[in-house]
């Protein structure tokens, strides 16, 4: 779902992977929901389980954490709650501006999950006069002729772009030059940015178009089971080639 380049000094300095940066978000996820329920423990196999991947993938996750569990016992949950959240930079508070507050942005600005999980958003702005001043979500809309200001006043580093895809270049732009370094894109297009800035990207028609992909798929191998033959698309084969570096198939993207 989520693309762009990266720039992470502190993790790459640990010689931690990518990959493993892309999944400690999901056994937060699982930790936290442990940790609600008062879980003291875990097995390496039923956080994996919760977090959707299998076990000895976890435990090498974990390993460049330097947590390694103890035997018989697992994994102590808040400790992993705590690391994890370090590791990720979550144990800080971090400013964030959404820019563009249509559907979408005041759908994000509404989004409960952003404070409990290390983020405040600082302003919400918008290039439309009409809805400067009116709040959303308890904020107020600020125009964009403020966006640098706002951005420095409140010590910004992480932006997020919910505007139409021809604005978002231009936000983004206006962005950097402003000082963040980091960006969420929502906008349906693929945004330049210089080295050292991080862009990640949200696209759902994408994500659509894989579940798409996936549902003909598995309406083919229905239709043939139904014929008692496999289909030519569907032959067992060795897809080891077809790895990543750590063991991941890599994403059906759209040409």
């Amino acid at each position: 779902m989520a693309t762009g380049r990266t720039h992470r000094p502190a993790t790459r300095s640990r010689g931690i992977p990518e990959a493993t940066v892309a999944r400690l978000p999901l056994y937060l996820r699982a930790l936290t929901a442990l940790s609600e329920r008062s879980v003291p423990t875990v097995s390496s196999e039923e956080l994996a389980a919760a977090a959707g991947v299998n076990s000895a993938k976890l435990r090498k996750d974990f390993s460049y954490l330097g947590s390694y569990g103890t035997r018989g016992v697992g994994y102590d949950v808040e400790y992993l709650v705590y690391q994890i959240s370090r590791e990720l930079g979550l144990t800080q508070d971090w400013p964030v501006v959404i820019v563009g507050i249509g559907n979408l942005g005041a759908a994000l600005a509404n989004y409960g999950g952003f404070a409990s999980r290390g983020f405040r958003v600082a302003a919400l702005i918008d290039a439309d006069p009409g809805l400067t001043g009116k709040p959303v979500a308890g904020i107020p809309v600020q125009h964009t002729d403020d966006l640098e200001k706002i951005i420095k006043d409140d010590r910004v580093s992480i932006g997020v772009i919910a505007t139409p895809a021809g604005a978002a270049q231009q936000v983004c732009d206006r962005l950097v030059a402003a000082g963040v370094t980091s960006i969420l894109n929502f906008a349906p297009t693929v945004l330049s940015v210089p080295d050292g800035v991080d862009v990640r990207k949200v696209d759902l028609s994408i994500e659509l178009q894989i579940l798409a992909f996936h549902e003909q798929r598995k309406s083919g191998e229905e239709t043939a089971a139904g014929d008692g033959a496999l289909p030519a698309a569907v032959t067992p084969r060795d897809d080891s080639a077809d790895q990543g570096p750590d063991g991941d198939v890599p994403a059906v993207m759209p040409a």
